[in-house]
């Protein structure tokens, strides 16, 4: 038998270290792309080093990771970079030390690298193989946003405006008729704090012990969102949620809704027939 094939980006440590293992339990092929080896091997294990915020590196991933897997199933874009850059920290005062050029590492990341990865995805996840055992296309994308992708964190302001940028991009994408039409089911889950590398030295400790998100309670969010052991019943995707944000925040799953418009407004763009013109006049600008 076959098995399905997933990737994982950051999966050499934290949520994307728990998910890659969680995954190999439950009888997935899994590729792991991060700038730093994972801990552990599995003949079920690839990893691949990648930078995100590379094209050229995530091309060569996701091509290495299908000539593996001979078929693309479900992808976590989980990579992820903090605040490079603080806009009013150090400002100087004198008209003759203007800002030097700020640091968007975060954005090219989070956000660039997110799109990228689901571009590619996306090819990879309709193409059919019987080589792989999946004659049916389609799959399944879940991306890390983050407790700051639905609540503003003052400290980290370009973390946070990547985080609701990746929500907003689920909850659009996922209910566009072309993404439907390729059967891919796209969510999000959103971590509030986990015990993980990336978070500051310290911080951890400072915090009260119940205000920590266990990693249980994000594997069962991906478990929900994507239906990981249940990828060999012939319905896998349709039957899935799509466009949804999930909310990990200590033991609990927190489903959280797009905001509504205010009702009794003149607005004609909540009309369907004004989201169908917005539609129809976008059509011929994307490639």
């Amino acid at each position: 038998m076959t098995l399905p094939v997933a990737i994982v980006t950051g999966g050499s440590s934290g949520i994307g270290e728990a998910l890659v293992q969680h995954l190999i339990s439950l009888g997935w092929k899994v590729i792991v792309a991060d700038l730093q080896p994972p801990k552990m091997s599995s003949s079920d294990l690839l990893y691949i080093r990648t930078d995100i915020s590379s094209w050229d590196q995530q091309f060569d991933l996701f091509k290495r990771a299908y000539d593996w897997g001979k078929r693309l199933d479900f992808v976590a874009l989980n990579a992820a970079a903090d605040d490079r850059d603080s806009i009013f920290r150090n400002l100087s005062h004198d008209i003759n030390s203007p800002p030097l050029k700020p640091d968007t590492r975060c954005f090219s990341v989070n956000n660039i690298g997110t799109y990228y990865g689901l571009k590619l995805a996306a090819h990879y996840m309709t193409i059919p193989s019987q080589e792989g055992g999946k004659p049916k296309t389609g799959g399944k994308i879940v991306i890390t946003s983050s407790g700051g992708g639905l609540f503003p964190i003052p400290a980290i302001p370009q973390y946070t405006a990547s985080k609701h940028a990746l929500v907003g991009l689920v909850r659009a994408l996922a209910k566009n008729p072309d993404s439907l039409a390729a059967n891919i089911c796209i969510n999000a889950v959103c971590p509030a704090i986990v015990d993980t590398p990336g978070l500051p030295p310290g911080l951890v400790s400072k915090l009260p012990p119940d205000q920590i998100t266990p990693m249980s309670t994000i594997m069962k969010c991906f478990d929900a969102c994507a239906d990981l052991a249940e990828v060999g019943n012939q319905d896998w995707v349709e039957r899935g949620r799509t466009g949804e944000t999930v909310e990990g925040n200590v033991h609990e799953m927190i489903w959280h809704t797009p905001p509504q418009r205010p009702h009794g407004g003149n607005s004609k763009f909540e009309r369907e027939t004004g989201v169908l013109a917005v539609a129809d006049a976008y059509k011929s600008k994307a490639s």
